[in-house]
């Protein structure tokens, strides 16, 4: 099989502490046909330096802070080749990863997209995952409404990927990820690469999902409703996605009202029967 050319992009912002790491993993890939981009969003904790220090050949961009999703969209525009893989400055890829999801890409090229399984660290220590995490194949639309079943550090893409369903949505602050793999599961099927590829390093307060945490359903739930109102959902999807539209906002509205968030709660429970769910 011939070689095929990868784009590696890392966003990140001041993880000088971790991102040694995350370049030294794509670095010492056994396969050698890649380009490496990291894109500073922002940085203030001398990631610059850390970037210059490197002999190797890295494509560095640098920009005002505008969030993960913005950053990915700077990388993707940037980037050579067709096919693109993503990297989270606080994660590492195993050696052969490249390599087997790159074979794996070229060997079903009816595939847009294809996603890896993961390790898993909190705090340090080994987590074990929960069958609700397990990677699925194919169609995912179902799976992609109730959780993020993409992880970014797992995903490699092909560019016409973006040309159709478009870029990261840089007016979401968090769950950015979730909101792009909605989209896409519409009509693209996965490909599942069923080793664990990635090193996910997790449960620190500098992570968008901690710094988001109180309120982070309400961006889930605008995902859902884009992608209701674009009008590409089969009638099975769109029932699916207005009963966990439902969902979401009776234990969002719910949540804020026991928090004491009263006009927040109310907003999103009157929600449900606005919308006739």
């Amino acid at each position: 099989m011939m070689s095929e050319s990868v784009s590696v992009i890392i966003p990140t912002c001041n993880r000088r502490s971790f991102l040694k790491k995350a370049i030294d993993s794509v670095l010492g890939q056994l396969y050698r046909d890649f380009e490496l981009i990291v894109v500073d969003d922002g940085s203030t904790d001398g990631t610059d330096d850390l970037v210059a220090g490197y002999a190797a050949d890295i494509v560095y961009l640098r920009q005002a802070n505008r969030g993960a999703a913005a950053a990915r969209n700077t990388g993707i525009r940037a980037a050579r080749y067709d096919l693109l893989t993503f990297l989270d400055s606080d994660d590492q890829f195993a050696p052969q990863k490249l390599a087997l999801q790159v074979a794996a890409m070229g060997a079903n090229p009816e595939f847009l997209v294809s996603h890896t399984d993961e390790i898993w660290y909190r705090r340090g220590k080994l987590l074990n995952q929960k069958k609700k995490h397990a990677r699925n194949e194919g169609l995912i639309f179902d799976r992609c409404l109730k959780l993020c079943a993409v992880g970014m550090s797992t995903a490699m893409v092909r560019r016409r990927l973006f040309e159709q369903v478009g870029f990261f949505d840089e007016e979401l602050p968090c769950c950015e990820d979730y909101d792009f793999w909605l989209r896409v599961s519409v009509d693209h099927p996965f490909l599942v690469v069923a080793e664990p590829l990635t090193i996910k390093n997790g449960g620190r307060p500098d992570q968008l999902s901690v710094i988001h945490r109180v309120g982070i359903d309400k961006f889930r739930i605008r995902a859902i409703m884009k992608v209701i109102e674009a009008g590409r959902l089969s009638p099975l999807q769109m029932a699916a996605a207005r009963d966990e539209l439902s969902r979401k906002c009776r234990i969002y509205g719910n949540g804020c009202l026991k928090h004491g968030r009263p006009a927040e709660g109310k907003y999103y429970l009157d929600l449900i029967a606005e919308l006739n769910l």
